[in-house]
């Protein structure tokens, strides 16, 4: 099965930021900062109550960004996502109902692994890149890297404890797409709307080098 493919998203910056909206108004400005400073493919979690409609207010204001929803644990939010204009679908993990649903979406999917096992059920299902998570819990870079030889084709963007001091061990790979990360925009950031310093942290993420785009 040919599913939608994220990489033509993921091509566009190394890094997705992760983020978690306190409020609509917040969400939007957050956006322009993260687009401002190069990252435009944003993951807007569904963990807050004003995350479905930050991702609407984002599609609809922010027109540079290409914004996904994160956190989709349940096949009925598939649909609330895509109504909200969620670009790309996130899942932390993957049980076989979720698996899927998410395969019929009409959007890119990167469906969550943290095992071999999972990885090649999700293959198996038609879907070319998957999320690794939590990355540094799960055994990281090394993961990646053993995976490369039983899984050639699959590419990963791995999320969860990657940061400055990890992140070119990952994008350092060829079956690393991007990264996901919420270091670009720290949660007292955006509480203290200091939108410069996400910015700045947002320019310094894009200039960073990856094997799997190079150029």
């Amino acid at each position: 099965m040919s599913l939608p493919d994220p990489s033509f998203l993921l091509a566009r910056a190394p890094v997705v930021p992760v983020v978690t909206v306190p409020s609509v108004a917040a969400g939007v400005k957050l956006a322009r900062a993260l687009v401002e400073g190069g990252l435009p493919l944003i993951e807007v979690t569904l963990r807050t109550p004003a995350a479905l409609e930050a991702i609407a207010a984002i599609a609809a204001e922010v027109p540079d960004a290409i914004v996904g929803a994160g956190t989709v644990t349940r096949p009925d939010l598939i649909q609330k996502c895509i109504d909200a204009g969620a670009r790309f679908l996130v899942s932390p993990g993957c049980p076989p109902a979720l698996a899927e649903a998410l395969a019929e979406a009409p959007v890119p999917v990167m469906p969550g692994c943290a095992t071999a096992t999972e990885a090649m059920a999700l293959h198996a299902l038609g879907f070319p890149v998957l999320k690794l998570f939590p990355a540094e819990a799960v055994g990281g870079a090394n993961l990646i890297k053993s995976l490369s030889g039983p899984l050639p084709d699959l590419r990963f963007c791995p999320t969860g404890g990657i940061g400055p001091d990890n992140v070119g061990k990952y994008l350092s790979m060829s079956n690393v797409l991007a990264v996901g990360g919420s270091w670009v925009c720290p949660n007292e950031a955006i509480n203290l709307g200091d939108w410069e310093q996400i910015v700045a942290l947002s320019k310094a993420a894009a200039k960073l080098h990856r094997a799997a785009f190079p150029g």
